[in-house]
């Protein structure tokens, strides 16, 4: 098994852009960084706007196989795109293994932001405990911590 650093993530998909403004409002009051967030989502006028608001700056597109195309911005898709844009060719279900979730994690996410949902992660160890449970009050669905990190 291969040794990789990388940064643990707490992650979780709401099931649309109202219940994830409200999760995103929370982590910022509880102190969470705007560099440490990120959202992806089906590309829409809402979700560019979310990103906006919550990140600072507008979404990337992205081709997600399964998704189709998507709005993106944080850490998380910098660690799953890596050195060869595997987020584009593999998708969520074939890249969050990078970031500490097992293969069946993964696709659960693509399949719910596939359906509309949208995906919301935070990069922090030392509060990902706090992460999880705020995505989980506000409705955060499959909401996880990146719990395999290093391993690939």
């Amino acid at each position: 098994m291969k040794e990789v650093e990388t940064a643990r993530f707490t992650v979780a998909v709401f099931q649309d852009v109202a219940w994830a403004q409200k999760g995103l409002n929370a982590l910022k009051a509880a102190g969470f960084a705007t560099e440490s967030l990120t959202v992806l989502a089906k590309d829409s006028p809402d979700v560019g706007s979310l990103i906006e608001q919550s990140c600072g700056s507008g979404g990337e597109r992205i081709e997600l196989p399964t998704v189709g195309t998507a709005l993106a911005r944080g850490p998380l898709v910098a660690a799953l795109q890596g050195s060869s844009q595997d987020l584009g060719k593999l998708g969520l279900a074939g890249t969050m293994r990078k970031v500490g979730f097992q293969a069946h994690d993964g696709k659960i996410f693509e399949t719910l932001t596939g359906r509309g949902g949208v995906l919301v992660a935070i990069r922090g160890e030392p509060r990902a405990a706090d992460a999880l449970a705020i995505l989980h009050s506000y409705g955060g669905g499959n909401a996880a911590i990146g719990a395999w990190t290093g391993r690939v």
